[in-house]
């Protein structure tokens, strides 16, 4: 059984994230589908974790690839969160999500539609998009003249507001390949059928789907165990074990302890982890990288989690562990980038970190300054 240490698993995690150094520009794609996706709720924040991996690229370049190229799809992904997608791996994926229990929100007691209801709206969805780009407003119409007036009904509890019935089967719809999102319409979102971004679409079959998305994750977060791969997917434990067990992976132990691997996937690099970055809330590394006390350790854990839970606090990662938070403030092309190091930074690392908060204002087509203080913010801020 090969035996990995921790500093192996972050250098080789650091590697395949291009954390480590930035990938060709015309990797773009390649590096969205080797993290398995960018969290993209807040746009600004998927560029940068785009930008930051890939050398070169603006928040520009990311749009041009989703909306111009269509390399990127902006669909919903692990958890049912917003994310950007490698357009070509978009038939995993659906195959995949598609396979997995219904959100435990539209279930049970839960549920405001019956199953046949929610395969009406799907197939209601699919055909009002397969060749247009509507709004959510938009949608209610088309939805409710496919369907019936009960998928109108302003029912759903969303934001202090109600939202009309078909709604809840927005995530169901968009797991099976029936929606992903289109090009903003001003301020508003619009929604589109994933064959005009993928010509040709066809889900995987979940035989060929739920494996292929266990060895994408192991290439990116492994060595990892099957409770790990079910937090970041947010299913259940079982689940999780099972899609383990009928997948070809590889026993492995981490200082000791047992993780898995894809079979043969055992390569390290033969450099220790090394680096300064920045990375936005939400951020894929943060999210997918376990044990989480490893990763956060001491401060970091009281400072950028919230109970427990990645994502929330932009972070400061020095060599493959957060070692700060930070927060960006904008006003027209001013970036105020506040960085709270939880410890004091060399000469070396403090001129790493200007180095990326200038990246940044790369990225986001800003003129950055670097403060070095508390972030006085919450989470999500």
């Amino acid at each position: 059984m090969t035996a990995f240490t921790w500093s192996q698993v972050v250098a080789r995690r650091l590697e395949r994230h291009a954390l480590s150094a930035p990938a060709p520009a015309a990797d773009l794609p390649a590096v969205v589908s080797a993290i398995c996706g960018a969290h993209a709720q807040v746009m600004s924040a998927a560029e940068t974790s785009i930008g930051v991996r890939v050398a070169g690229v603006d928040r520009t370049h990311v749009r041009e690839a989703l909306w111009t190229e269509r390399t990127l799809v902006k669909t919903r992904g692990p958890r049912g969160t917003v994310h950007l997608l490698a357009a070509a791996d978009l038939p995993m994926w659906v195959g995949a999500l598609g396979a997995l229990p219904s959100p435990p929100y539209a279930t049970g007691a839960n549920a405001l539609m019956t199953p046949d209801q929610v395969d009406q709206v799907v197939a209601a969805l699919g055909d009002a998009l397969a060749d247009a780009e509507l709004t959510g407003e938009e949608l209610t119409a088309e939805v409710v003249a496919r369907t019936g007036p009960w998928a109108g009904e302003r029912v759903m509890e969303a934001f202090q507001d109600k939202w009309p019935r078909w709604m809840q089967a927005m995530e169901v719809a968009t797991r099976r390949g029936a929606m992903c999102f289109g090009p903003n319409r001003g301020r508003q979102a619009t929604y589109t059928g994933p064959a005009r971004w993928l010509p040709g679409f066809t889900p995987l079959p979940p035989g060929e789907a739920l494996p292929a998305l266990v060895r994408a994750y192991l290439h990116a977060y492994g060595p990892a165990t099957s409770a790990h791969f079910a937090k970041w997917l947010a299913i259940g434990q079982r689940w999780a074990q099972e899609l383990f067990d009928d997948s070809d992976l590889e026993p492995v132990t981490v200082d000791g302890e047992r993780a898995w691997v894809v079979a043969g996937d055992t390569e390290v690099p033969a450099k220790r982890p090394r680096g300064v970055r920045l990375l936005p809330y939400f951020d894929a590394y943060g999210i997918g990288c376990h044990p989480r006390e490893k990763v956060f350790p001491g401060r970091a854990a009281e400072r950028a989690l919230n109970r427990g839970q990645a994502g929330n606090f932009a972070v400061l990662l020095v060599d493959g562990t957060v070692a700060g938070i930070w927060h960006q403030r904008r006003s027209g092309r001013k970036l105020a980038v506040t960085v709270e190091a939880f410890g004091t930074l060399s000469a070396t690392r403090q001129r790493a970190l200007q180095e990326q908060v200038e990246r940044l204002g790369e990225i986001l087509e800003g003129t950055p300054t670097l403060t070095l203080g508390e972030v006085t913010v919450g989470g999500h801020a």
